[in-house]
């Protein structure tokens, strides 16, 4: 099962994203490909965003978004052969394990500047096009629910998490008198590739159906039509909040 919903609103529209090439961003780049929107992301994985292009007419763009100058760079030309985005998705991220013990400066910058500062500046590089076409406009920051539950075992990761919530709330202030709506998509345990091959033990897997408050596995595309959802007209009245993805984890 996949995406079932149809957003006229969305046909034709210029959408932005990071890190669209595997897990959770493919499945929001075909989300919005299906729509007949106008697709591009950015990606530093050169092989897997150009089999996400061929596969769905989307334009990738390689680049490292830990690096603000290659990552202003890359929005520069997705909007210069696109178009000014209507939607800005801040989906990259890595959810690396750690020690909190084991964590250095180096460490620590290197998990925030993945995992928080690039949203802040892809917003940065997207929203003066979004108020220069003078419409409304939405940009959907990819949150995670490992803090809401107090996870352990990835602190800097769930810190830089915690922050893109008041990211999005500064945001959707700062950017509302344009009518550019900002909100935050918060997964639980999605069962990406990665996810699958990393830690979903049966043990880990028994474990999360037992917190969750229904009992099933959540596939990424569920996240991908939540974020369709907030970047249509039928979210119009959305904005600094958090849409959570996540069976009632607990």
């Amino acid at each position: 099962m996949e995406n079932q919903a149809i957003y006229p609103s969305l046909k034709g529209r210029t959408v932005l994203l990071t890190g669209g090439a595997s897990g959770i961003g493919a499945e929001i780049v075909r989300g919005f490909a299906r729509q007949g929107a106008r697709v591009g992301f950015v990606d530093f994985d050169i092989k897997g965003g150009a089999a996400m292009a061929d596969e769905t007419g989307a334009t990738h763009v390689a680049a490292d978004l830990r690096d603000i100058s290659a990552l202003k760079d890359a929005f520069a030309r997705l909007i210069a052969d696109l178009g000014a985005p209507k939607v800005l998705v801040n989906n990259a991220a890595r959810d690396d394990r750690h020690d909190w013990q084991d964590v250095d400066e180096a460490y620590y910058d290197e998990r925030i500047a993945t995992n928080l500062r690039h949203m802040f500046f892809a917003t940065q590089a997207c929203a003066p096009a979004m108020i220069e076409a003078g419409q409304p406009a939405s940009i959907i920051n990819m949150g995670s629910n490992s803090w809401w539950e107090a996870v352990g075992g990835m602190p800097v990761y769930t810190s830089a998490k915690a922050g893109v919530h008041g990211m999005t709330r500064s945001f959707a202030r700062d950017l509302g008198a344009h009518r550019i709506r900002v909100n935050t998509v918060v997964p639980g345990w999605i069962m990406t590739e990665r996810q699958k091959t990393l830690w979903a033990t049966p043990e880990a897997l028994e474990a999360q159906r037992q917190n969750q408050c229904q009992p099933v596995l959540i596939e990424p595309y569920e996240v991908a039509n939540m974020v369709l959802f907030l970047a249509s007209d039928d979210a119009s009245a959305c904005t600094g909040q958090n849409f959570f993805v996540e069976n009632g984890s607990v």
